[in-house]
């Protein structure tokens, strides 16, 4: 006899949260979207995740590729290419999802254009106002993701990474320094060979060093060393003991040798991230109190992917329109083309604010706004191709 008021109880707790929370609603296809509006928003979900994988493989192909370089160079340590591949999924998710829900859109209703099934849904009324729930049931959410990521886990992941790459440099050992092999950096022309490591990965034995320039060539010989870092200024020295330096000239028979007890070489640095890589890892806390042009600019920038899903996806509602027999994959090359020209506009006013060209009030803003207008024009004046209301 409790069944009933068990499922009444159920009943009026769903009803309640779909009231509080549309997304309740949303997930289980009651009140918040009707039959059409619910396919539509399958349609362009799955195709956004599908888009977001295939994306995400690529751009993690293309850091795969520059990590494997600046590990060839010395810059990185091996040992933390797992780390710092995982580290550079939440920045690669920034610049995904925008694109991703903007192809999704586009990519769905292209479908549903080119099997003829929007003609029968728009001799229903179902026009590009329907359209407006489903596409905000599905940016939306998208949004407050950006949001998360660029001024929250984007940063943290990217000061993780630079914590780690930092600390990796303080010991040969995670520095990738190994016994029995010649570590080449700086494409050749500095050279090391280590014949045994400590267990403290910093004590060195029977330790062989080439350094290379224009003018001269120069070979040292230690039999002991250890590996240590200035906490001060950040650099990497070799401390050789009970060695030989031999010089000598390309081309030339001279040649100057040279014994020492003690000397400390210094290793070449890795290239450092620059001011504009910098500020990326900044907490928005640092952001703030700054105030300057660099800030202002890097605050605006980060809230744009969120701000790019909300108008690109409405953008590509009018975008997505085409002919009854006509393939949809030339409205997404166009619709790409309209992004490269968005998203260049942007990187340009971003520069312009750096260099107080631009007022910072207006910043970005007005790109988006502008962006937005034409979005709403493209759907007054297509209205007919896409329904009426």
């Amino acid at each position: 006899m409790a069944r009933p008021h068990c499922s009444l109880a159920l009943q009026r707790a769903d009803r309640y949260l779909g009231r509080v929370f549309p997304v309740v609603s949303l997930i289980r296809g009651k009140h918040f979207m009707s039959i059409l509006q619910r396919y539509v928003f399958r349609e362009w979900l799955v195709t956004l995740l599908a888009v977001t994988v295939v994306l995400l493989i690529v751009l993690m192909g293309l850091f795969l590729g520059e990590l494997l370089n600046d590990i060839a160079d010395g810059r990185v340590p091996a040992s933390l290419l797992g780390t710092q591949m995982a580290l550079q999924v939440p920045q690669a998710m920034v610049n995904i999802l925008p694109l991703s829900a903007f192809i999704a859109v586009m990519w769905g209703l292209g479908r549903l254009y080119r099997d003829q099934e929007m003609a029968v849904m728009r001799s229903n009324g179902f026009g590009w106002r329907q359209m407006v729930r489903p596409l905000l049931a599905l940016v939306l959410p998208v949004s407050v993701a950006l949001l998360l990521l660029s001024y929250s886990l984007a940063p943290a992941s990217a000061t993780m990474a630079d914590r780690k790459l930092e600390e990796a440099f303080r010991s040969a050992a995670v520095w990738g320094l190994k016994p029995g092999q010649f570590h080449v950096m700086h494409n050749g022309d500095f050279v090391v060979y280590v014949e045994e490591l400590g267990d403290d990965g910093r004590t060195l034995r029977n330790i062989f060093v080439e350094q290379r320039n224009a003018t001269w060539d120069r070979v040292w010989i230690a039999r002991r060393g250890a590996y240590w870092m200035d906490p001060a200024s950040g650099r990497r020295f070799l401390s050789l003991a009970e060695g030989q330096i031999t010089d000598s000239k390309p081309g030339k028979s001279e040649v100057r040798m040279l014994t020492f007890e003690r000397n400390d070489l210094q290793l070449p640095e890795p290239e450092r991230q620059t001011k504009g890589e910098r500020i990326e890892a900044a907490p928005v806390s640092e952001l703030l109190a700054r105030q300057d042009p660099d800030a202002v600019a890097e605050l605006q920038w980060r809230a744009t992917p969120a701000v790019l899903a909300l108008v690109l996806g409405m953008l590509a509602i009018p975008l997505s329109h085409s002919a009854p027999r006509e393939g949809r994959g030339s409205r997404v090359v166009l619709g790409i083309l309209f992004y490269a020209i968005y998203m260049n506009t942007l990187y340009l006013c971003r520069g312009w604010i750096v260099d107080d060209i631009l007022p910072p009030f207006s910043g970005l803003w007005w790109v988006h706004g502008v962006v937005f207008l034409i979005a709403l024009l493209m759907l007054q004046r297509q209205g007919r191709m896409v329904g009426h209301d």
